[in-house]
């Protein structure tokens, strides 16, 4: 029985893949009957991650201020895409589209007294 039913499904099969071969564009045509009707697969394109810099931090124990790109930010405070978190003597904890990310201040140059 099991031989008869290969013989009777091999004609099937190899028709249906000699067509996927033969016309590949109509693989892309089919569509899921099960998914709802104007179901449309949405495309999400990651948000390329913006240089931020952190210009300074004012750190004490009644205020704590970071300015970033030149805007004075408290913690909870908001502007366009990043959310300041939490702000450290140094280092700043900051949301920027949804993603966490750290801010450093960057070290500045050693200058050296001459005699």
């Amino acid at each position: 029985m099991s031989k008869r039913l290969r013989i009777l499904f091999c004609p099937w099969t190899c028709l249906a893949a000699g067509a996927l071969t033969l016309f590949p564009g109509a693989v892309s045509a089919l569509q899921d009957p099960t998914r709802p009707p104007g179901f449309e697969v949405a495309v999400v394109t990651p948000v390329p991650e913006r240089d931020l810099l952190l210009d300074s931090i004012l750190y004490s124990k009644d205020r704590r201020v970071a300015i970033i790109d030149g805007e004075a930010l408290r913690e909870g405070q908001a502007v366009d895409s990043l959310r300041v978190i939490r702000i450290y003597d140094n280092r700043v904890l900051v949301t920027d589209s949804g993603r966490e990310r750290v801010l450093y201040l960057e070290r500045l140059p050693q200058v050296r007294g001459t005699q």
